[in-house]
């Protein structure tokens, strides 16, 4: 399936922030790409262009399609909750995010990549599907084969963040997701609702 391969500070400098993780670049150069991008008096977004950069943010930050991402809307409207924040929760619950989550890469693109080679198991079976939907109560672990990637040691190695919805096991180097998490919970800075106001158009 096809990704976004391009440059990521181009696209980081867009949104104005690092939404891809630690950039030097970004830290070095935070406004917009182009010839104006340094230019303070630009002009005002209006309320579409604004709806639609937050949705191509959430697209980026997670590396979902169109399509798929279309899909997922869909889907978190016809679930219980409020839908913006079902929209986010099922970008969570994706494996290739859960994998970034729980350290065993320093980043999603990263993450998929380990996905789609086979490294990853869920429930002890090996599952090659970036997009695979995680229930509470999954184990998500590494392959016994894959287990001394040098890749994988050092982001585990690196990895200091904690999240209340996932536990990892070091020894093991599988970790569970626990439960679904709440919107206080999703660190990432996206504004759901204007997703969900663009669609509803």
């Amino acid at each position: 399936m096809a990704r976004y391969t391009g440059p990521k500070t181009k696209i980081a400098r867009k949104f104005g922030e690092a939404i891809f993780g630690d950039d030097k670049s970004f830290e070095k150069r935070n406004y917009p790409p182009g010839q104006h991008g340094n230019n303070r008096r630009r002009g005002k977004k209006s309320e579409y262009a604004i709806q639609l950069m937050e949705k191509q943010k959430a697209k980026y930050t997670y590396g979902i399609l169109e399509r798929q991402f279309r899909n997922m809307f869909k889907k978190a409207t016809s679930a219980q909750g409020i839908t913006g924040e079902v929209l986010l929760q099922l970008c969570e619950s994706r494996l290739d995010n859960v994998v970034f989550r729980m350290g065993v890469s320093p980043s999603r693109s990263g993450a998929r990549q380990l996905v789609s080679h086979r490294h990853i198991t869920v429930n002890g079976e090996i599952v090659n599907i970036p997009s695979y939907q995680l229930k509470a109560g999954d184990v998500v672990g590494v392959r016994e084969k894959s287990k001394s990637l040098t890749a994988i040691q050092s982001s585990l190695e690196n990895s200091s963040a904690v999240y209340e919805w996932i536990t990892w096991n070091t020894e093991k180097k599988e970790g569970t997701y626990v439960s679904i998490p709440s919107r206080i919970q999703i660190p990432e800075n996206i504004n759901e609702q204007f997703i969900v106001e663009l669609y509803s158009k």
